[in-house]
């Protein structure tokens, strides 16, 4: 039973730091070749890949979210974390967990995803 559940402050204010945490369970985030997503989805608007962090710790980053984006793992607890810095309204969005899988240069999807979690950014 793969799970995965994001979490963190549903309102942020301009120029803070958004953060969140997305926790696992049934299942490692250290398993081979896994790979594990921040998507995100703005009101009206389609599903954008963030980055994403490697089963051995490595990270990628949309060219667009790059300079503001941050993902990390605490492998103890089963969790990864999203931090996206100087936010504006313009991210305000429902977001997104999910895991994936990366061999050979392909991305294969893993199924799994959470079940989002809005957040606002406050003008």
């Amino acid at each position: 039973q793969v799970r995965l559940q994001e979490s963190g402050p549903g309102l942020v204010n301009s120029s803070q730091t958004l953060s969140l945490t997305c926790t696992v369970s049934g299942t490692s985030i250290s398993t081979t070749y896994s790979v594990w997503s921040w998507i995100r989805q703005p009101p009206g608007k389609g599903l954008e890949w963030m980055g994403v962090i490697a089963y051995n710790g490595s990270t990628y980053y949309s060219p667009s979210l790059k300079s503001r984006t941050s993902i990390s793992r605490d492998t103890s607890k089963k969790q990864f974390s999203l931090r996206l810095s100087s936010v504006t309204p313009e991210d305000t969005a429902v977001y997104y967990c999910a895991r994936g899988f990366y061999y050979s240069g392909t991305y294969y999807p893993g199924g799994y995803w959470g079940q989002g979690t809005q957040v606002t950014v406050s003008s």
